[in-house]
C-alpha cells in the first residue's frame, strides 16, 4: 500500500504490528570479503568462538560469526518487540524544512518512543532472551549516557534476570535520572570506575575524580562477570550481533519509504559504537553493495572523540584494561582520554568492526562536530519539530541542517533520512548548560596511539 505525500502531510507513517520484520538482516553475507577476524590477545592469531561462551550466550556468539543473510527472530523476541511497541514511526520534518526554506525532503525514524527512550531495547531484549534461554541468572554491562543500561535493566525485568550496570562516571553525575530508571527496573547501577572491581579501585587510587570511559566500564563489567559462573556479559554496541538485532530499524524504514514511494539520496546517523546507525542503514547498505542504489551514507561523531575521522584502522582492545579479544576497527587507542562531553554514548575509543570496514573501504563517510554546534542544532530541531533530541542524535541533526541549507543554495531536491535514536528528557542539564553558554568544546590537537597494533 502506498500513501500519497498529500495524505502524509503532518503525519507519521505507522506500520501495523504484523509488519515487524521476522528476520534480522546480516550484512556479513553481502560484504565483498570477510571481516578481519578477532584475534586472541595472547597469540595474536584468529580466535575461535569457544572462549567467548563464558561471556556471551552461545547463540549470540554464533550470530557474531554467521554468514547467513537472514536470521529468524524467535517468537519470544517478536512478542517482546510487539510489547515495546514496534514498529516505530517514520516522520517527515515539515516544520524544519519550512524554517530552512529548503527544497530537501527530510524524514526521520523516531526510536525515542520506547519505554527506555532509545533504540537500545532492540538488542537488549534479544540478548536477555538468549541468556535466559541458556539458564543465565544475571547480566552485567557498561553504559555511557545510560540509554543502554536503562534498556538492559528493562529487558532483564521483562525476562526475569538480575542486572548490574557500570555507568561512566561523567554521565553518572550528569544524568542521575538514568540511575533511577535502572534501579526502578530492578538493576544495580554503579559509577565507573568503581570500588567493586580490582581494575576500578586501581584507577580511583590514581585519580579519585576519574571521569571514566566506556572502555573502563567494559573492563569492570567483564571482571565482574568472570567472578560469577551464573553471570554473562552484555554489550550494547560495537559487536556484529548487536548491529544485527538493530536492523529491525532499517528494515522497517524500507517498508515505510516504499509506502511513500520515496527513495533516499542520503542516510545519516550518529556513531558511538555503531549500533543505531548500523541498524538503520545496513539493510540499505547491503543493496548498495549489490549495486541496487547509490545512497550517500554519512556517519556523524564528536570532534572530542574523533574515532573514525582521526582514528587508525588497526587491531585494538575493546576495553581499556585489555581483557577483550583484539578487533580490527577504527580506534583512537584504548588509553585515549575521553573528555566528559554530554553525548555520553559517543565517548568510546573504538568503533564497530562493520562500520569501520565500510568507512575504510569508502562505502560510507564520516564527519565530526563540536558540542556547541550540536546543541544549537538540537535546539532548532526541538523548536521546529517539538522533539528534544538526545545529544547523540543531535550530531546527525547538525549535519542534516547543514545539508538542507546546501540544497537551498544549489536547488537540489535531495531526500535525506536520518535515525533519531532517542530523546533527551534525561539530558536536559546539557541543554541548560548550552542555553547558559557553559558548554565547552573539546578537540584533540594531537592523538597518540599507545598499545595498539599496526
Amino acid at each position: 500500500m502506498q500513501i500519497s505525500e498529500t495524505a502524509f502531510k503532518r503525519r507519521a507513517v505507522f506500520l501495523p504490528q504484523e509488519e515487524i520484520p521476522t528476520s534480522w538482516y546480516n550484512i556479513q553475507a553481502d560484504l565483498p570479503e570477510p571481516l578481519p577476524p578477532p584475534l586472541d590477545p595472547g597469540t595474536k592469531q584468529p580466535m575461535a568462538p569457544g572462549p567467548l561462551f563464558r561471556l556471551f550466550a552461545k547463540e549470540l556468539v554464533m550470530q557474531e560469526v554467521s554468514q547467513e543473510r537472514a536470521i529468524k527472530i524467535p517468537e519470544e523476541i517478536m512478542e517482546a518487540y510487539r510489547w515495546l511497541p514496534r514498529p516505530t514511526p517514520l516522520m517527515r520534518a515539515y516544520k524544519l524544512e519550512e524554517f530552512l526554506h529548503t527544497p530537501a525532503k527530510i524524514y526521520y525514524k523516531w526510536e525515542g518512543v520506547s519505554p527506555a527512550g532509545s533504540h537500545k531495547p532492540n538488542t537488549a531484549l534479544a540478548q536477555a532472551y538468549y541468556n535466559k534461554k541458556e539458564g543465565v541468572e544475571r547480566l552485567v554491562t557498561e553504559t555511557g549516557a545510560g540509554q543502554w543500561g536503562s534498556a538492559l535493566a528493562m529487558s532483564c525485568a521483562y525476562f526475569g534476570l538480575k542486572c548490574r550496570v557500570y555507568m561512566v562516571s561523567a554521565s553518572f553525575k550528569q544524568k542521575p535520572g538514568r540511575k533511577i530508571m535502572m534501579e526502578t527496573w530492578g538493576a544495580e547501577c554503579f559509577s565507573s570506575p568503581s570500588k567493586n572491581t580490582k581494575y576500578g579501585r586501581s584507577l580511583l587510587e590514581k585519580n579519585p575524580d576519574d571521569p571514566g570511559s566506556l572502555g573502563i566500564a567494559i573492563s569492570e563489567a567483564i571482571e565482574d562477570t568472570l567472578t560469577d559462573e551464573k553471570a554473562h556479559y552484555a554489550l550494547g554496541s560495537v559487536l556484529n550481533h548487536v548491529l544485527l538485532h538493530q536492523t529491525v530499524i532499517g528494515l522497517e524504514v524500507k517498508k515505510q519509504l516504499e509506502m511513500l514511494d520515496v527513495e533516499p539520496d542520503m542516510m545519516v546517523g550518529n556513531i558511538g559504537g555503531g549500533s543505531n546507525y548500523g541498524g538503520f542503514c545496513l539493510p540499505f547498505m547491503g543493496e548498495k553493495l549489490r549495486g541496487r542504489n547509490n545512497i550517500d551514507f554519512v556517519a556523524c561523531e564528536s570532534k572530542a572523540v574523533p574515532h573514525t575521522t582521526k582514528g587508525k584502522y588497526t587491531y585494538d582492545f575493546g576495553d581499556t584494561a585489555g581483557m577483550t579479544p583484539l578487533l580490527k576497527m577504527l580506534t583512537l587507542g584504548r588509553e585515549y582520554k575521553n573528555p566528559p562531553i554530554h553525548a555520553g554514548g559517543l565517548r568510546y575509543h573504538g568503533m564497530s568492526p562493520i562500520i569501520s570496514y565500510l568507512i575504510n573501504k569508502g562505502f560510507m563517510r564520516s564527519v565530526a562536530f563540536s558540542q556547541n554546534e550540536v546543541f544549537e542544532a538540537g535546539t532548532l530541531f526541538a523548536r521546529t519539530e517539538g522533539i528534544i533530541p538526545a545529544p547523540e542524535s543531535a550530531h546527525e541533526i547538525k549535519f542534516v541542517i547543514d545539508e538542507a541549507l546546501r540544497c537551498k543554495q544549489t536547488g537540489q531536491e535531495k531526500v535525506i533520512v536520518f535515525n533519531n535514536s532517542g530523546h533527551a528528557f534525561l539530558d536536559l542539564a546539557a541543554y541548560e548548560a548550552f542555553h547558559g553558554k557553559k558548554l565547552e568544546d573539546w578537540e584533540p590537537s594531537k592523538i597518540d596511539y599507545p598499545n595498539i597494533m599496526d
